[in-house]
């Protein structure tokens, strides 16, 4: 677009209102407008359906869904423009609606790469981040009018005019803007295919749980160094100087930082010998839970009750964990109960080991057992034993709902539960508060 000052271009667009062929541009703009955003719903609707959600084709539509349209938009009005030229038509409209169009490519892009990369869920932003995108949009728009007013030159000049002292050098602001924003779209960029790929890999059928999380990891380890060293190539910077970098590094890690390092390293070791994995449900000194993710530094656990604990990798590496899934995830319950001594034992035991059975969650191909324990005080002392394979969903419901199908057992059997009875008696006379009469009390309980 050929740039022009401020009052030639609406001398321009109020000149082209007169001439009837800018019913040519309108109609140009109009029709770009819908085919654009018709093409881009169309287009969301055929790739971005659930059967082909998992698919690249439908991963890069849904990725790009909120650009596509205002893209499709400036492509149509491009050709559009192109083709008005060629007949000798004013075009002054449609390079005015051209970057108007290209200014929301832009500022929706860089809102999806930050909420895709820094939003929770996807959803969840934090206030500073609007306010980041906020001034991002108010930017982008300013940039837009110095382009169309024909001042983005002038402004230009005078940011490769300025300079600003860096050590012994002296360095434009246009440099130091551009190499702001190189590193920082590099940076997002890298931070995006990071995200993306580890939402890719998540899916994929047939591969380790844990090796997913380790080829996610380390590329989005790499695309961030691959990243950084682009943007220092870009910048000017000798790559030289990350020498000086990875000895202080070094002598960081000997000096300081050998908890941080270790707990990444734990993290890799805990991922690659697949020790824990994703769903597992663990103990270790006095956290347990189920393992709901597994990162590089710390490992999250979320206990039955909605609680979460941060543990450092360090400590699932160096001490001892008891780990309910590692081989196999059947666990194995016990309670206990009290019958009167004159009950037939053997048919107690099948009446107890039958209740168990009779909940759902007991595993029925390993039938429970059912043991004559100790002669206690006030009855025989029976043990339940049963086994269940979902200890992720917490034993105390299980054992409840076998408590309670024992108490119907032997409530419909006749089968009474002994419990301690006390009686106490006090011997003597006692004056009564009212009219001072002795008389002798016994109390029972």
């Amino acid at each position: 677009m050929q740039q022009q000052p401020l009052i030639n271009l609406i001398e321009d667009l109020t000149g082209d209102l007169s001439d009837p062929r800018v019913l040519w541009q309108l109609a140009a703009i109009i029709v770009s407008v819908v085919i654009g955003f018709g093409m881009a719903r169309l287009l969301k609707k055929r790739f971005g359906r659930q059967e082909v959600h998992s698919g690249v084709l439908g991963f890069g539509v849904e990725s790009f869904g909120r650009v596509m349209a205002p893209l499709m938009v400036v492509v149509l009005l491009a050709l559009a423009r192109l083709a008005l030229r060629k007949y000798h038509f004013h075009v002054n409209w449609l390079d005015v609606a051209q970057p108007i169009f290209g200014s929301l490519v832009v500022i929706r892009f860089t809102f999806y790469l930050i909420r895709r990369v820094f939003a929770r869920n996807g959803r969840t932003i934090s206030a500073t981040m609007l306010a980041f995108e906020k001034v991002f949009q108010l930017l982008v728009w300013l940039a837009f009018v110095l382009y169309v007013t024909g001042m983005w030159v002038d402004v230009l000049d005078i940011l490769e005019n300025t300079t600003l002292p860096v050590g012994k050098h002296r360095v434009t602001v246009a440099d130091i803007l551009q190499a702001s924003a190189s590193v920082v779209v590099l940076l997002m960029l890298a931070l995006w295919a990071g995200a993306a790929l580890e939402e890719w890999l998540m899916k994929v059928q047939g591969m380790h749980t844990n090796l997913r999380v380790v080829v996610s990891r380390t590329a989005r380890a790499v695309l961030i160094l691959v990243s950084v060293l682009m943007s220092l190539s870009l910048v000017g910077i000798d790559l030289t100087v990350l020498s000086v970098f990875g000895g202080a590094l070094g002598v960081g890690l000997g000096l300081g930082l050998q908890k941080i390092a270790s707990n990444y390293v734990s993290g890799f070791v805990i991922l690659l010998d697949r020790s824990l994995t994703i769903g597992d449900m663990i103990t270790v000194d006095k956290y347990s839970g189920r393992v709901t993710q597994i990162n590089t530094r710390y490992t999250v656990l979320q206990s039955l009750d909605g609680m979460e604990s941060i543990v450092p990798n360090e400590m699932l590496v160096s001490g001892a964990v008891q780990n309910s899934s590692l081989s196999n995830s059947n666990v194995n319950i016990s309670t206990k109960v009290s019958v009167a001594y004159d009950t037939d034992v053997d048919f107690a035991i099948q009446l107890l080991t039958d209740a168990a059975l009779s909940v759902e969650r007991v595993l029925k191909d390993k039938p429970p057992s059912v043991n004559l324990t100790t002669f206690g005080a006030d009855g025989l002392d029976l043990t339940v034993n049963f086994w269940i394979s979902d200890p992720e969903n917490g034993r105390g419901g299980v054992t409840s709902d076998v408590n309670r199908a024992i108490w119907r057992a032997l409530k419909e059997n006749n089968i009474s539960v002994p419990f301690p009875q006390r009686e106490m008696r006090i011997l003597g006379p006692v004056p009564t508060p009212v009219t001072g009469q002795e008389s002798t009390t016994v109390l029972k309980e």
